[in-house]
């Protein structure tokens, strides 16, 4: 606050675990100096993460920042324009979830609020960086039904940290096997997709068309093709007719200029593609269907990447679907189809795929939890995390320990209580 009055320039980073409260710190120092007339731009790396703080906005679309992110480039931000103008005057920057962007998009903010200030130093003119640590997980601790018992609120709180920072298989400096904790697994199943539902899902038969039931719970797992098994499976549970849409796939012009065989890719060949990002070809849904979608469409009514809804209506053009997360629930939309890509194309070629841009989310792959609060977890590891952080990251979306199931299994379907947790230490290595 006193960099901010002074303007001397400066930049934080505040680091700390989910639920620790930096949304809080973000929501503060907006208020306070908002309230004293002060310009405060907050930004984030998420469409989810910019609807839950007033006034966000994601980075790429406040900044202008190009996509895909290239080395060299800089935002579409010209001097003299109205941006450019805004940001002369601007207070503060808040940018949630810094570290979730790639580095060319910050290199490129970098460089446009240089030109802008005309000030060669970083980030025109703010020069140095100081980190502040946020370690106490107020989200856990701040829910009443767990005050009873908060010795053990707090060792479930530690266990998730050092899940985190990779202490619980040491050395754990990438690949480490960790284990589970009793009062989470569940051990005793004969099908196991039936069992992780049933658990995260109880009584979903009388609860399927209730919005507050569904928002509040979600099986995780680590890949796609777990996640529709779930979703299929739990579709086939509730009543009512379903309707298909499927997809009109092609390869972009360009590819096709570059490389004639990329022409020749039958339609049937690109139906079967399946990745991250993009719908599959065949969308099975029903009335009462939960859906989280996959793009930005509407940031002031909260539609974001990441936002869940429950559909309403279907027809042949557009599906009805009612938003059921962050700050715009009970709102109406119309959901259009339109013309998808993967942002990180896994094919020598761009696939273009004309879908809804939405999938079912009864269950969702961790990574897609990134920014969800649930009361219920459910997480189905029959294939272990990749990545790092897969492990906290999906632990820790849970609000209570009482809402949190873990079923693990090996490819016979045993039961385990041992399970991957990717830690690579170099990523703290500066903090």
């Amino acid at each position: 606050m006193h960099v901010v009055a002074t303007q001397s320039g400066g930049v934080y980073f505040l680091y700390g675990y989910g639920g620790t409260g930096k949304t809080f710190v973000w929501k503060t120092l907006s208020s306070a100096i908002r309230s004293t007339g002060g310009i405060v731009l907050i930004v984030a790396s998420s469409g989810i993460a910019s609807i839950l703080l007033s006034g966000g906005r994601t980075t790429h679309s406040k900044f202008a920042i190009p996509v895909p992110a290239t080395k060299n480039l800089t935002c579409n931000i010209h001097q003299g324009s109205d941006l450019a103008e805004l940001l002369h005057i601007t207070k503060l920057i808040i940018w949630d979830e810094a570290p979730m962007c790639h580095i060319y998009s910050i290199e490129a903010l970098d460089k446009s609020l240089q030109d802008i200030m005309h000030n060669s130093n970083p980030f025109g003119g703010k020069n140095h960086c100081q980190i502040l640590k946020l370690t106490k997980n107020m989200q856990l601790q701040s829910n009443p039904t767990d005050h009873s018992n908060l010795d053990e609120l707090k060792q479930f709180s530690e266990w998730l940290l050092d899940i985190g920072d990779g202490k619980l298989a040491e050395p754990n400096d990438d690949y480490g096997e960790i284990t589970i904790l009793d009062e989470f697994l569940i051990k005793d199943f004969q099908d196991p997709i039936q069992t992780i539902v049933e658990a995260t899902y109880p009584d979903l038969l009388h609860n399927y068309s209730n919005g507050d039931f569904l928002q509040k719970r979600v099986v995780l797992a680590s890949t796609k093709d777990v996640v529709d098994k779930i979703n299929d499976y739990v579709l086939s549970l509730i009543p009512g007719e379903e309707k298909e849409y499927c997809s009109a796939d092609s390869v972009d012009k360009l590819d096709e200029l570059l490389s004639p065989a990329f022409g020749v890719l039958t339609a049937e060949f690109l139906n079967s593609l399946k990745t991250s990002g993009i719908p599959n070809h065949k969308l099975i849904i029903k009335v009462g269907t939960p859906i989280i979608l996959l793009r930005n469409l509407d940031q002031a009514d909260g539609l974001c990447n990441g936002t869940r809804l429950i559909v309403t209506r279907l027809s042949s053009s557009v599906v009805e679907a009612e938003i059921i997360t962050g700050p715009n629930i009970g709102h109406r939309t119309y959901i259009p189809r339109m013309n998808l890509s993967p942002s990180d194309s896994p094919w020598p070629f761009k696939l273009i795929r004309r879908q809804f841009p939405f999938m079912v989310s009864f269950a969702m792959t961790i990574n897609k939890s990134q920014g969800q609060s649930l009361a219920h977890v459910g997480l189905y590891l029959p294939t272990p995390v990749f990545s790092h952080g897969q492990s906290y990251v999906a632990l820790s979306r849970v609000q209570s320990k009482k809402g949190l199931h873990i079923l693990i299994h090996d490819n016979q379907g045993t039961p385990k209580n041992t399970t991957i947790n990717v830690v690579y230490k170099e990523v703290f290595s500066n903090l």
